[in-house]
């Protein structure tokens, strides 16, 4: 059985600016660049009362709440923090999972102190994050990472929630199916027609059913009404996309915006060869000017080569997508995924 710490920082951006700014602790403070296109990366706790979340265009947050406060991020400074928590870790653990600056799962199954409960643990490293840099995390303990995550964000900001073996199926039996990754609004409003509200509910239908309508998705609902959850902590991840984007003031026809994503396979081929890394897949993605979403990927069976390959990729998607040529975007983003480190390099070719 294993011992799987979930730590999540709480409203990380924030919180750091706010450690910096004591005098804004009680007010609404977003984390943004103040630009009519900008999204929120962070909402402090006293924004979110007023519906304010990462993601939400700065425009409608302002419009919820006039008297709010922006500050500009500043990556450097979130970098040098997060190093200094991910150092914390390694002091319990060299089973290290990294999620982003602000997340990771540790596997304390066997840990380096030899403390003994995963609890302890993780109020261990909950209080070095304090000591050490007056910012605070919440902590979920469980036997997977499933769990762990749920358990994280279960008594936020600054809570420890433990899973243990025993009380599993009493926890997630009436755990809301909107908590589960990987669920959201489509997915869940096709899982109410079905009338599932929660893992309880997914528990007394046939793994089939889930199946049918959810393809391998519905396969891993059904393990997580089970509890089960076996994957790893892994901790020589390897990055699962390497992507950018690229927000326009204008918005624009598609031939332009072809522009603009030739520029961003520049930037992403040059964090793949940075990075020593190949890609077998690539994805678009297009935001209109009402924030509908278009997205489209593409695998290979082979890695892609070079930056014209990449770029040859982007027009194949486009193709595919069938976009009328008056649709107006406001935003465009390129990823790869399917990552490998490199080795060999074969040519280019699709299934």
């Amino acid at each position: 059985m294993r011992k799987i710490i979930h730590i999540d920082m709480d409203a990380f951006y924030a919180s750091v600016e706010l450690r910096d700014r004591p005098d804004l602790i009680d007010q609404p403070v977003v984390i943004a660049f103040d630009h009519p296109r900008s999204v929120l990366t962070t909402a402090s706790y006293p924004a979110r009362k007023y519906g304010l979340h990462s993601a939400m265009p700065l425009h409608r947050a302002k419009q919820r709440c006039p008297q709010l406060v922006i500050i500009e991020p500043n990556f450097n400074k979130y970098r040098e923090i997060s190093n200094i928590i991910h150092n914390i870790f390694k002091r319990y653990t060299s089973i290290i999972e990294p999620i982003s600056l602000d997340e990771a799962y540790l596997d304390v199954t066997n840990n380096l102190k030899s403390i003994a409960t995963a609890t302890e643990i993780a109020q261990y490293i909950q209080q070095d994050i304090w000591l050490e840099t007056r910012l605070t995390a919440s902590a979920g303990v469980a036997p997977n990472k499933f769990l762990a995550k749920i358990a994280s964000d279960w008594y936020k900001p600054n809570g420890l929630c433990i899973i243990k073996p025993a009380y599993i199926q009493s926890f997630i039996s009436a755990l809301s199916l909107k908590k589960i990754p990987g669920v959201g609004k489509v997915t869940q409003e096709k899982l109410e027609k079905l009338n599932l509200y929660t893992l309880g509910d997914i528990q007394k239908i046939d793994e089939s059913v889930l199946i049918h309508h959810f393809g391998k998705y519905g396969k891993q609902l059904y393990l997580y009404a089970q509890g089960i959850d076996d994957r790893p902590v892994q901790h020589e991840r390897i990055r699962q996309q390497i992507s950018k984007e690229q927000t326009f003031d204008t918005n624009y026809l598609i031939e332009k915006c072809r522009q603009y994503i030739y520029e961003l396979c520049e930037k992403v081929w040059g964090s793949l060869v940075q990075k020593k890394m190949i890609a077998y897949g690539i994805s678009l993605k297009f935001k209109k000017s009402d924030f509908q979403l278009l997205q489209h990927s593409k695998s290979f069976s082979h890695a892609i080569e070079s930056l014209e390959q990449l770029k040859q990729a982007t027009d194949l998607l486009i193709n595919e997508m069938n976009i009328p040529i008056d649709t107006r975007f406001r935003l465009v983003g390129v990823s790869t995924y399917h990552l490998e480190m490199s080795n060999s390099i074969s040519q280019l070719s699709l299934w």
